[in-house]
């Protein structure tokens, strides 16, 4: 998280989607929710899913992560966006936005109880 995101840089919003948006369906999975729901019912929309994660336990009330994922909704909008449009129009600093979802994947795990990957360190 802390090194960043993207390979290209017209990735990155894109790229803060896919992270963000696997930790909340990783939480919707664990609580029973399908793959296939998600997909048909969710989408690349952020902010259903960080509703739907908040209705069923997640409990991760982040105004910032709320903003972030209204913001990035669809994500998929994002892929090749135009960097300087994306990145002046975000209402969240990369640094934050790195922040938040290093919170979120810590909550995230909190409540599913699934260990942290093998060789990782909190910098």
């Amino acid at each position: 998280m802390e090194q960043g995101f993207a390979f290209r840089q017209s990735d990155q919003l894109y790229q803060v989607g896919i992270v963000l948006q696997l930790a909340l369906t990783s939480h919707l999975l664990d609580v029973g929710f399908a793959d296939a729901w998600c997909a048909r019912n969710i989408g690349l929309y952020l902010d259903k899913s960080l509703e739907r994660a908040n209705a069923t336990g997640l409990r991760y009330d982040c105004p910032e992560l709320k903003k972030l994922a209204g913001f990035l909704s669809p994500y998929g909008r994002w892929r090749n966006a135009d960097v300087t449009a994306g990145a002046d129009a975000c209402p969240i600093s990369r640094e934050r936005i790195c922040s938040i979802t290093r919170d979120l994947l810590e909550r995230v795990r909190e409540v599913t109880g699934h260990p942290r990957p093998r060789g990782w360190r909190r910098r």
